[in-house]
């Protein structure tokens, strides 16, 4: 979650990235930018985690109430909050405690630690962005970094403080999943631990979900690994899409996807019998389609990161990697359907997936780049 959330490479979040996811997923900075980007490649390159992408992004200028919103917007990167509730939902169904409002604080936590992470990363890469991305909020001026450096500790605060309210364990799981958000943005990703620190948030991330709905994590462990192996390759695929790389990297995130996919497929991991709600009797989805839920989430996980990913394989330019770490972001919502599917969640699962649109059309409105 680093530089955002579970999901990303260079930004600031949930490392899962991310990055933040984030918690979006990027490259390292200080290398130079390919050929401009559009569309959603262009828009979302950042999103899970919170990774950065170096698409040069016409300058916005203006100013006013309108234009600092639209620079906050852009420095928060808004859109790439949809790949954060996932995480915690994805956590609480793994326990058969019923979600309740601790689960809603653990989300309002996440999405804090998250957007921490986002600003925190576009403050600590302030003056690599002034050469490479001088469109960017703080080296275009529009927003101050000692309001960005502020904006981040209080989001941080805020973070805790949420996961507080959602009793003593999920405070134990927020407490490292910040100070792994802090480590990453302020060295860790341009070390070769970068990849293994976002998927730690990302992994993490889920954990809170599940420390705060029942007050346990030992549940949550393999889905947590799940996300975090995902997050993993994808954010070893984002290092190098400023500049291409080998075909070995985008290879193995493929190789990783299809193994995560039959894993995903095979459904429950908790008994009928322990869920405490009604997910399980609910009318409207009968027993068929509850047990093929969990294999048509997969199989949208499979068809999201798959192909961008063979793409780059067969060629690892810049803008083909680029295209892959999109994919992979855009993957993480149907994952973390995928995981409440597998463990017996139906609902939590499709409201997790509905997210995936939400996510696409809010992302033609503010860049999340």
């Amino acid at each position: 979650m680093p530089g955002g959330a579970p999901g990303g490479g260079g930004g600031g979040g949930i490392p899962g990235g991310a990055s933040a996811a984030g918690v979006g997923a990027s490259g390292g900075a200080g290398a130079p930018g390919p050929a401009p980007a559009t569309g959603l490649a262009a828009r979302t390159a950042t999103a899970v985690n919170g990774g950065r992408t170096a698409v040069p992004v016409p300058p916005r200028p203006g100013h006013g109430r309108g234009s600092r919103f639209a620079a906050w917007a852009e420095l928060l990167r808004l859109p790439a909050l949809f790949t954060v509730p996932g995480d915690v939902l994805a956590g609480s169904a793994t326990t058969p405690a019923r979600p309740g409002p601790r689960t809603l604080w653990a989300i309002g936590s996440s999405l804090c630690l998250y957007e921490a992470g986002m600003v925190l990363n576009d403050w600590a890469d302030r003056a690599e962005d002034a050469v490479e991305r001088p469109h960017r909020p703080l080296p275009s001026g529009r927003v101050h970094p000692a309001a960005a450096l502020t904006a981040a500790c209080a989001l941080t605060a805020a973070g805790l403080a949420l996961a507080a309210r959602s009793g003593r364990p999920a405070l134990a799981v927020a407490a490292p999943l910040a100070a792994t958000v802090w480590a990453y943005d302020l060295g860790l990703k341009r070390t070769p631990a970068g990849p293994a620190a976002m998927a730690t948030a990302r992994a993490l991330d889920l954990l809170l979900g599940a420390a705060a709905t029942s007050g346990r994590v030992r549940p949550a462990l393999p889905s947590a690994a799940l996300l975090g192996t995902h997050t993993l390759a994808l954010t070893a695929v984002s290092r190098h899409e400023t500049q291409g790389g080998a075909p070995l990297t985008p290879l193995t995130a493929l190789a990783t996807t299809a193994a995560l996919t039959r894993l995903l497929g095979r459904g429950h991991t908790r008994s009928k019998v322990q869920l405490s709600i009604s997910e399980s009797q609910l009318p409207s989805l009968k027993s068929g389609a509850r047990a093929a839920l969990p294999a048509a989430c997969a199989l949208a996980y499979a068809a999201t990161a798959a192909r961008p990913y063979l793409h780059a394989t067969l060629n690892p330019s810049p803008p083909l990697t680029q295209r892959a770490v999109v994919g992979g972001i855009r993957a993480t919502i149907p994952l973390q359907a995928a995981l409440c599917a597998r463990s017996g969640a139906p609902v939590r699962a499709l409201i997790t997936a509905t997210l995936a649109p939400l996510a696409a059309r809010f992302a033609k409105r503010v860049s999340v780049t």
